[in-house]
């Protein structure tokens, strides 16, 4: 590979490193335009803006209430200043924040210093031994992070995860009558409806839905080993843990009463976990719904001027599910990881969650990606009902299981000549392709009563499907 100098690579390589081809990883480069909605919450600079944001309010509560002796309630005025340090935070405000970075060596001291640097312009200057008073960087990080992570779940994550379900749901619905051959262990097994087994998946995905849908979000803000020394020694009349929950419950998150330097992460564990499970439901979903398309039950809806193999053209392939399943795997792997990781911390504080929690966008980007592909790959669905009816009508002998039931019950009711139901059936079915007329043949030299032998030269495979239509509603 070629050398440049730092001349040449600003006039061309970094200058161009905008360019998604340049990339380092697909998220930020060809899969932009898909998780583009997680920036705001989990990118670097999100964090930065959650950092300041921590940092403004926490400088606003402490004046609120008046924790040091000649602090006073902020004026409205004052209170909109420092919150639009909050509202303004653009790209000249990353820029400053990494210069100042590259001088401290810690990120969070540069965003002490940057709000520090606003105060007198808001002729607040005084204030400026207040900002970051009593804290130690978890303090804000912890809470930066809780924000970055509810939000992004709440106003990305779920909508989208919701979409999806959504969509599955209203195929099963529509697909509710809709008769199709099971296959357990991958043979022809008894029918089901193709929205019954839809509205299994959609079910299981709400579940998890709804435990995300219920997660806290956990927040502390108590010093250096989280035990309030530097506050109690500062202002021993103040109600320490009193002033900490409500601040934190003021920024919408749960207060953590009890903690070492670091906020414990178990929430994050629990969210990460549900998370990954969902992942999972859905790849099982992706899978099932690609074997559906390789045997024909669903069809797929060219798009127009798509290629779908570079030499054979009669292909449209089943992208959309293959590459959700990869980016399904890989969201599991980062959100497993970051669950295991995130739970354990050297006695009072360790570096480990730091690195690990810069990649959280990651597990959930790629999450973001696949539930994309899913949506665009329901809408180029199409029901193949021929290729299920025929399936169905080449199956015959899955009607040996309801024909040895009946045969059970018979005999409980005394109608001789039932013996051996199962034997029987399994004689006549197994290995054995059985036609309808075959079947029919069989039931007639049975010996049951009349009713009983009515409803089973009635039954097909296509109507064996006993209440699969109604419980789609479930």
């Amino acid at each position: 590979m070629p050398e440049y100098s730092d001349a040449q690579l600003t006039s061309t390589g970094r200058a161009s490193l905008a360019s998604s081809s340049l990339a380092l990883g697909p998220l930020d480069g060809r899969y932009r335009p898909q998780t583009a909605p997680l920036v705001d919450y989990l990118s670097e600079a999100a964090l930065n803006r959650d950092r300041v944001h921590v940092e403004v309010e926490w400088l606003i509560h402490l004046c609120e209430k008046r924790v040091l002796p000649g602090l006073e309630p902020l004026t409205e005025d004052q209170v909109a200043g420092l919150r639009r340090i909050v509202t303004e935070f653009d790209e000249s405000s990353v820029a400053e924040l990494a210069e100042t970075e590259a001088v401290t060596v810690h990120d969070v001291k540069a965003v002490e210093y940057f709000i520090g640097d606003r105060l007198e312009g808001l002729g607040l200057a005084r204030l400026r031994p207040l900002v970051h008073f009593a804290c130690t960087s978890e303090d804000i990080n912890n809470l930066a992070y809780a924000l970055g992570v509810r939000d992004a779940v709440q106003q990305v994550w779920l909508p989208a995860a919701r979409g999806v379900v959504e969509q599955i749901r209203e195929l099963a619905t529509a697909q509710a009558d809709t008769p199709m051959l099971s296959r357990t262990h991958g043979q022809p097994a008894t029918p089901t409806t193709l929205g019954k087994e839809l509205a299994v998946t959609a079910r299981r995905l709400e579940r998890q839905l709804e435990r995300i849908g219920r997660q806290e979000f956990l927040g502390k803000i108590n010093g250096a080993t989280g035990t309030y020394a530097a506050h109690v020694t500062a202002a021993p009349a103040v109600d320490w843990q009193e002033i900490s929950r409500t601040f934190v419950e003021g920024l919408g998150l749960t207060w953590n009463p009890l903690t070492t330097q670091i906020e414990s992460h178990d929430w994050q564990a629990e969210l990460y976990a549900d998370v990954a499970r969902f992942n999972r439901i859905l790849h099982n979903f992706c899978t099932d719904v690609w074997s559906y398309i390789s045997i024909g039950y669903f069809k797929q809806i060219p798009v127009a001027g798509a290629t779908g193999s570079s030499t054979m053209p009669h292909k449209v392939n089943p992208i959309r599910f293959e590459n959700a399943e990869a980016n399904l795997e890989l969201s599991c792997a980062v959100l497993d990881s970051l669950a295991s990781t995130l739970v354990t911390s050297r006695w009072q504080r360790d570096l480990t969650d730091s690195s690990a929690q810069r990649n959280i966008g990651i597990g959930f980007g790629h999450s973001l990606l696949a539930l994309s592909n899913v949506a665009k790959g329901l809408r180029q669905l199409d029901v193949n009902v021929e290729a299920l009816r025929a399936d169905l009508d080449t199956n015959w002998e899955v009607l040996g299981e309801a024909i040895q039931t009946v045969m059970r019950a018979e005999a409980i009711a005394g109608v001789a000549g039932m013996e051996n139901p199962y034997e029987r059936l399994k004689e006549l079915t197994r290995g054995h392709r059985v036609d309808a007329a075959r079947m029919q043949e069989f039931v007639k030299g049975l010996g049951l009563s009349e009713a009983a032998e009515r409803r089973l030269l009635e039954l097909t495979p296509e109507g064996y499907t006993g209440v699969a239509s109604q419980l789609v509603g479930h």
